[in-house]
């Protein structure tokens, strides 16, 4: 059975490598980066972009973002790898030193002139609007535009990235928790016994808004996938009732040269790895891939229905 193929972000995203071929050698650092935290940076450099996009940004604006973005973790080479690869829960040591990612990355990249205009986005990706953020807790006015949107960006890949979504279904439930973050609340949260109470509001709503039409263009990319899996189960099965078909007239034929034919046309029909013995066992798992992905395909829409009800 031929394998489905479907990249959870759209292929027509922004390629890094495509944006400054000066800057190439100097982003060279990045493939240091472990595999996880590298795809990261290339998935938050290309949502910016997409952000940006739609929030009708200039070009060079864009540009700019998408860049800063791209290195916003690249502090986290400095990082114990031992911390960076933990799979469990860090500690609260071990998290005090993976904070410090934002004011190593934004060190390196100032020690780099090339470098040094995009050191907005590992030195600010972590601050919040409402001051709760780090490394030094700045509020809105402090904290560049250019940070704000990385911030939209960051946050969602990070929820994406660990709850191993493989599809956009129930994806607007993560939508939900960024908009909690986005919208101040009248509601005192307490942080914990130590710090001081706070009201949401860490993002800003506008590049929110943006990113919700970034999902919704990427939950149709995926449903014109699964529709192009879907054609393609679709004529398997049409192939394999042909078979079928074959095979009842063979064994209803009384002659020889026709049992002969109908047996030759079935192992035309056949694909590699088919044969008399296993046919109808791999009908039945096209059959039931195709109930699969077809009740994929209505849930995929049901989704985009609900995110364009989100209010933020």
């Amino acid at each position: 059975m031929l394998e489905e193929k479907y990249d959870f972000y759209s292929p027509t995203n922004l390629k890094i490598h495509d944006l400054d071929s000066s800057l190439k050698d100097h982003l060279v650092v990045m493939d240091s980066l472990d595999m996880f935290t590298k795809r990261h940076s290339e998935n938050v450099a290309n949502l910016t972009g997409r952000i940006c996009e739609y929030m009708h940004c200039k070009s060079q604006f864009t540009i700019h973002c998408i860049l800063a973005g791209y290195v916003h973790d690249i502090g986290k080479l400095f990082i114990p790898k031992e911390i960076t690869n933990k799979p469990g829960k860090l500690t609260d040591e071990e998290y005090e030193i993976m904070k410090t990612h934002t004011t190593l990355g934004y060190q390196y990249c100032m020690e780099d002139l090339s470098l040094r205009p995009y050191s907005d986005g590992p030195w600010y990706h972590h601050e919040a609007l409402n001051g709760t953020g780090y490394p030094r807790g700045l509020r809105k006015p402090d904290i560049p535009y250019s940070a704000q949107i990385i911030r939209v960006a960051d946050e969602y890949d990070a929820i994406v990235t660990k709850r191993q979504y493989t599809t956009h279904v129930n994806i607007s439930n993560t939508l939900r928790e960024l908009i909690q973050d986005a919208m101040p609340s009248n509601d005192i949260v307490a942080l914990d016994q130590l710090k001081q109470n706070e009201r949401l509001g860490k993002i800003n709503p506008k590049p929110l808004r943006s990113l919700f039409k970034v999902v919704i263009d990427d939950t149709l990319y995926e449903i014109s996938c699964v529709m192009n899996y879907v054609n393609y189960i679709e004529e398997q099965i049409k192939r394999l009732h042909t078979v079928q078909k074959y095979e009842k007239k063979m064994n209803s034929s009384k002659k020889a040269s026709l049992q002969d034919y109908y047996k030759a046309g079935m192992q035309l029909l056949f694909q590699q790895g088919e044969n008399f013995d296993n046919y109808k066992q791999i009908l039945s798992e096209y059959e039931h891939a195709l109930v699969v992905r077809k009740d994929r395909i209505d849930k995929l829409y049901d989704e985009i229905k609900i995110i364009k009800k989100l209010k933020v």
